[in-house]
């Protein structure tokens, strides 16, 4: 039996391929993070008051949450999980952004983003274990 589409036309378009969607967008989220930390360097240079969000990881943090979220509505399971993760990363973000503010003020060295970084490898971790589970399948079934 068919399950009915909660969104329609984007269901038709987008279930088929949303786990790799996901882990796109979390693998872009990795590369923003390394961007975001590069301006945030570059920012202290002109002191405490000019280190802002990066937009682009912004972005790509609001995307990923919208996703995740979207794969809940698919695979309901699955879809709690992958979100519970997102949305704790996205926690992660904002509090280390905040780290960087305090780094700035007292004239620290800007330290990586060491707790969103670890954060998000579970996250992609995760979302490749969906998109690629594929390639274990056989494996998997073998023993399970």
């Amino acid at each position: 039996m068919v399950e009915p589409a909660i969104f329609g036309p984007v269901d038709v378009v987008l279930a088929p391929v949303v786990e790799y969607v996901v882990l796109v967008l979390v693998l872009a989220n990795l590369l923003t993070r390394f961007l975001a930390y590069r301006s945030h360097r570059r920012q202290v240079e002109d002191g405490a008051d000019a280190v802002s969000r990066y937009g682009p990881h912004e972005a790509s943090n609001v995307l990923l949450v919208l996703v995740s979220f979207y794969y809940l509505t698919l695979h309901h399971h699955s879809g709690m999980v992958l979100s519970a993760l997102v949305v704790g990363t996205v926690l992660t973000d904002f509090f280390e952004f905040e780290a960087r503010l305090v780094e700035a003020r007292q004239e620290l060295p800007i330290e990586l983003p060491k707790g969103a970084i670890t954060a998000s490898m579970f996250v992609a971790a995760y979302a490749a274990y969906l998109a690629l589970f594929f390639v274990v399948e056989p494996v998997w079934n073998a023993i399970v």
